[in-house]
């Protein structure tokens, strides 16, 4: 890299959903355009420049690229008191009313992006929508599932799956009254609970577990540790069905990764959820309503012929409409629109 046109900062030092998408998106980005990330907590192998050493870049005009207040705060320190030449751009997650603070960074910034429909409804000025993309390449169908499901010890039967932190908000209590609702009419059929429940979040963890024990299905629905990302994969390929109960959520990439793997997804109506998934790749339904969610899984899990045509449909939509390459291409564009 000969320069730097773009500086994408992360200013927090614990992993988030915002360290992950500069993380998944910069190595990419640094194919077409001069890109490096800035801040504490980031993997050694991605393009890099100290904070301290921004003021001293030889002088030119760059994208700032930020995600969270504190970096469009920066960005503004650097462009208004440092004098650096800069152009501020910020992407927006948030789905919810924005406190007069952030519409006051927000109207300081050059350009901005949504990163869905709902989330560009709560913007009170003119935005970009990108949606995100995951790596299509390493998210695949297994090519041979029995195999795979006997490698990792799982049942035989239909299995599925709600992965992802274990608390409330996420709605793992839902998807478990769902599989409580559903599984005993359906003795082939096997829940699976993946995430990780930290602090507050393990006593409820340890009130689900009583709660299937209670229902006598403490063999059908499992509660299974976290992996690490890269193993992640295999844990989607093994699916059939894959549900989302969130009842909330900023964006969330669960429903595309299981997309990918050829999955269908019964998801809640949050986040970019119905961005995501249409009536070919799955079903969607209101939040905080187990019912509604076991019902909806019931004709994957009953007819055949329905759930081999939305594995098809999940990873066609996934390939064609929610490749990383695409939300990057997209990204470069506007950088490239704003040096210009």
């Amino acid at each position: 890299m000969t320069q730097i046109d773009v500086i994408a900062p992360n200013l927090k030092r614990r992993l988030s959903g915002v360290t992950a998408t500069v993380v998944r998106l910069v190595p990419i980005q640094a194919r077409e355009i001069g890109i490096v990330a800035t801040g504490p907590g980031l993997p050694a192998h991605l393009p890099h420049v100290a904070l301290w050493r921004l003021p001293f870049l030889p002088r030119r005009t760059r994208v700032w690229h930020a995600r969270r207040n504190t970096e469009m705060l920066l960005g503004l320190f650097l462009r208004d008191v440092l004098r650096m030449r800069l152009k501020l751009l910020f992407t927006s997650a948030s789905q919810r009313q924005h406190s007069g603070y952030t519409k006051w960074l927000i109207g300081k910034m050059d350009r901005v992006v949504a990163t869905s429909q709902r989330t560009a409804s709560y913007l009170e000025r003119d935005c970009d929508v990108i949606l995100h993309g995951i790596d299509t390449d390493s998210f695949t169908p297994a090519p041979d599932r029995a195999a795979l499901r006997t490698k990792l010890g799982l049942p035989e039967g239909l299995l599925v799956g709600c992965y992802g932190r274990i608390r409330k908000q996420k709605g793992t209590d839902a998807f478990v009254d769902a599989m409580i609702a559903a599984l005993p009419t359906r003795p082939g059929v096997t829940g699976l609970v993946m995430g990780r429940a930290v602090g507050e979040h393990a006593a409820f963890l340890e009130e689900l577990r009583a709660r299937v024990a209670k229902a006598g299905l403490t063999d059908r629905i499992l509660f299974l540790p976290e992996v690490s990302v890269d193993k992640m994969a295999d844990w989607y390929r093994v699916l059939d069905l894959y549900i989302a109960p969130q009842r909330w959520e900023g964006f969330g990439l669960t429903p595309i990764e299981a997309m990918a793997c050829g999955v269908p997804v019964v998801a809640t109506r949050v986040g970019a959820f119905e961005e995501i998934v249409t009536e070919s790749t799955g079903a969607l339904v209101e939040a905080d309503d187990p019912a509604a969610l076991a019902m909806a899984a019931a004709p994957f899990l009953d007819d055949p012929v329905r759930l081999a045509g939305a594995k098809r449909a999940a990873r066609m939509r996934a390939e064609t409409d929610f490749r990383i390459e695409g939300e990057a291409a997209a990204l470069v564009a506007i950088y490239r629109e704003l040096l210009a």
